[in-house]
């Protein structure tokens, strides 16, 4: 409506008579993307020299032209088939001719009339119409004057959600009492389609029509109070901000005035005082201090904001240059060593060597990165601890047993969501100073996958000529680890990576024999549950043999896990007594032991009953501890096959092989019969077929086994014997000599055939140990 002319709207009432007259022929104006409906004043724009034809003529003639919409509005020379039957006779109320020969016509609606017939044999189109008259209502029905209202009400509530129509419009509406031609009028300001306009205009049932455009206004309403719901919404998130903005800035002049500073400034002074209070190196002090630039530009409620004063409260609390001052009285530090743990002497000499060194070169030097390799419940761990208060130092502990992302140790990059520095530097910030004993646990089970390899990322770490500038991806400037103490603990050296393992000082700790354990179970074990479970000396009492009874008939183990829970268990009960109000001492002995622990878990390994053909007895290490292996060889009539039993790795298949071999090429010296080879099937079984068993050691055993067989001779089975056999005969050296040794004496075996170049590692056994076995 707003292209309408305002003073045009009174010829609805007050059009000349001789125009409202509808000829039965006049000359034809398609029009495109609007329909005209009666009483609508609407300017056209005429560019078709058809168009312009037939608005000359009706001009020359009586000014009326009939207005048809085109079907579609691309089509630029409209024949019959290409416009709508219905449409609308207009006047023509002014006309202007433009710079560029077009025409810009204001016509306003008179008539709905029908095509009858259009004619083109002129240079315009002309049409015979029918005119279509609106009947004449003597009385509105109350149905119609319901819609009318309704019509007039949905209008005014358009006009306040902002849809803007000249005033004139609004009066005249008001004023229209033919229901007819105020579904016309409102119909003609509404911004709907040509098609669906086009089929409102041809409805000739002005209750229909009414109804139509009632769905019409209807949408509209809806759409527009929708538009101006998410108009509110927007402009109420507008406001709120910046009506925080405003009461931040409010309040920080208030802070100003009164001589305080924010929040934001606080911290910062704070960061700074730190800052000068420690001993930061220059690179980092350079990066905090443009981290803190940026901080003081920022909003302090952003995400962003908050990611650097994480990062900035680290690197205020790490203690750069903080040392811990170290223990030097080399005797105190022994006796420390000495009340934690029994025995394990080689670790305790090297701690004092490494102190002994430290008093002796005042400059500080690199600190030592050991490695404890053992049977599980040892003692690895708990020495760490030991060692940090010997030291005087602080201690950290990682676990890094299934670790598989890099991340753990170098951190992440600060630009990710959640990013956090690495477990190292988290540890250092943790203990306060910069030279903690950090213990490494179980670096033998860290895992690799496609987030990077843990172990390659501690080789920075654990190489005291790099670590002295390790850089953690979070942090992104270098930090010292030079001083650190690291210790990493493992159960085998093997699954460790050999760029890794290079780095460490590998120190062994072997299983504990008979009278170690039953020492520590006095001396540590039994007054550590007693004083956890709440009783006394006066409660319990444990025999030696009682002891000696857990660790034979309960436990099988290299360290002391085991033993110390069944200690607890026995304990508890004695405990539950206690509680119950039964206060009398409880003596455990080997004979009442079953009562605390319930029958014997475990049957010891016996000695044969007789010297026997084709069994030798040899020495096994597993990961917890020693075990004795009785081997079987039998001889049946065959072609000379060897078969092989008892769940047997490829290591010791081929020691079967190389022993066999060694048999049958020295058959003569042996006193083997050279015949019995081709026309005997061998069969070599090692019992307990549940158990997984590989490695060279047991080789000479089988070579025994299968020459007592061969030869038929029986084996001493008092004798025990472990060495990797050769094919010419030589016996090469083995490992985990000491759990062997104590599996012998576990089953009452004192002689012990072992290879002659591990004679060495005799002198580092126990003196009762080489007393009792006879190498």
């Amino acid at each position: 409506m707003s292209e309408k002319i305002k003073d045009d709207i009174q010829l609805n009432d007050q059009t000349d008579p001789e125009l409202t007259r509808i000829p039965d022929e006049m000359p034809l104006l398609p029009v495109r993307d609007v329909v005209i409906f009666p009483y609508m004043i609407v300017p056209l724009f005429v560019g078709r020299d058809k168009s312009i034809a037939a608005v000359d003529q009706a001009l020359a003639e009586n000014r009326i032209i009939a207005l048809v919409t085109q079907k579609d509005s691309t089509t630029e020379d409209p024949g019959a088939d290409d416009i709508f039957r219905v449409g609308t006779a207009a006047a023509i109320i002014r006309m202007l001719k433009l710079p560029d020969g077009r025409l810009r016509i204001l016509v306003q609606g008179l008539s709905r009339i029908q095509i009858e017939e259009i004619k083109s044999d002129k240079e315009y189109l002309s049409a015979k119409v029918r005119r279509i008259d609106e009947p004449v209502l003597d009385k509105i029905p109350i149905r119609i004057e319901a819609m009318m209202r309704s019509l007039k009400e949905k209008l005014d509530r358009i006009v306040q959600l902002g849809k803007t129509i000249i005033p004139e419009l609004g009066s005249l509406i008001a004023s229209i009492e033919d229901p007819g031609r105020l579904a016309d009028i409102v119909v003609s300001n509404l911004d709907i389609k040509a098609e669906e306009a086009q089929q409102i205009l041809e409805e000739l049932n002005y209750e229909k029509r009414l109804e139509a455009v009632d769905k019409y206004l209807s949408k509209e309403v809806e759409v527009l109070e929708i538009q101006q719901d998410i108009s509110r919404q927007a402009k109420g998130e507008i406001e709120k901000v910046q009506r925080e903005y405003l009461l931040r800035q409010q309040m920080k002049a208030i802070q100003q005035e009164l001589g305080e500073d924010n929040e934001l400034a606080e911290e910062i002074e704070q960061l700074r005082k730190k800052m000068d209070e420690k001993k930061i190196p220059e690179e980092a002090v350079e990066e905090m201090e443009r981290n803190i630039k940026r901080l003081e530009k920022m909003n302090a409620d952003s995400a962003e904001a908050a990611t650097i004063r994480n990062y900035l409260d680290l690197m205020a609390d790490l203690p750069w240059e903080t040392y811990s001052e170290d223990n030097l009285d080399l005797k105190e530090a022994r006796k420390i060593l000495d009340e934690d743990h029994y025995d394990l002497e080689k670790i305790k000499e090297r701690i004092i060597e490494y102190l002994a060194v430290k008093k002796l070169k005042e400059s500080k030097m690199k600190g030592p990165i050991l490695c404890f390799v053992g049977p599980p419940g040892t003692g690895k761990t708990s020495l760490g601890r030991s060692i940090a208060r010997a030291l005087g130092r602080k201690f950290q502990r990682l676990s890094l047993g299934g670790v598989r992302d890099e991340a753990e140790i170098r951190g992440h990059r600060k630009t990710y969501v959640g990013a956090m520095p690495g477990r190292i530097i988290q540890g250092i910030r943790s203990a306060g100073t910069s030279n903690p004993v950090f213990m490494l646990d179980e670096v033998d089970k860290i895992g690799a996958d496609f987030r990077g390899d843990p172990s390659s990322a501690l080789l920075e770490v654990l190489d005291p000529e790099q670590n002295n500038t390790f850089r953690d991806n979070y942090l992104g400037v270098p930090y010292d680890l030079s001083k650190v103490m690291f210790i990493t603990t493992a159960n085998q050296v093997e699954p460790i990576q050999p760029a890794f393992r290079d780095r460490m000082e590998i120190i062994n700790l072997a299983g504990y024999t008979l009278e170690e354990k039953v020492f520590i179970a006095k001396r540590y074990l039994i007054p550590r549950q007693m004083e956890q479970q709440g009783i006394d000396e006066n409660d319990i009492k444990f025999s030696q043999s009682a002891i000696e009874a857990i660790i034979g008939g309960y436990t099988r183990e290299a360290g002391l896990r085991n033993l110390e829970r069944e200690i607890a268990s026995v304990c508890r009960k004695i405990a539950t007594k206690k509680a119950m109000g039964n206060g009398k001492q409880v003596s455990v002995t080997a004979k009442n032991i079953s009562k605390f622990l319930g029958p014997v878990k475990i049957i010891p390994d016996a000695q044969m009953e007789k010297d026997t053909v084709g069994v030798a007895t040899g020495l096994a290490w597993t990961p917890v501890g020693g075990d004795v292996l009785f081997i079987e060889t039998i001889l049946m009539d065959g072609k000379g096959s060897l078969t092989l039993t008892g769940q047997l790795g490829d290591v010791m298949k081929e020691s079967a092989q190389a022993a066999l071999s060694y048999a049958r090429s020295n058959a003569s010296e042996l006193g083997i019969d050279p015949e019995i080879f081709p026309n005997t099937d061998m069969h070599v079984h090692v019992p307990e077929g549940a158990i997984k068993k590989d490695g060279p050691s047991a080789g000479i055993t089988m070579a025994s086994s299968m020459i007592s067989a061969l030869t038929g001779r029986p084996i001493d089975r008092k004798v025990a014997m472990t060495g990797e056999i050769t094919l010419t005969g030589h016996v090469l050296p083995i490992g985990g000599l000491k759990e062997k040794a104590l599996a012998a004496l576990r089953i009452g075996i004192n002689k012990v055939i072992i290879p002659e170049k591990n004679l060495k590692d005799l002198e580092e056994f126990p003196p009762f140990m080489v007393k009792k076995l006879n190498f």
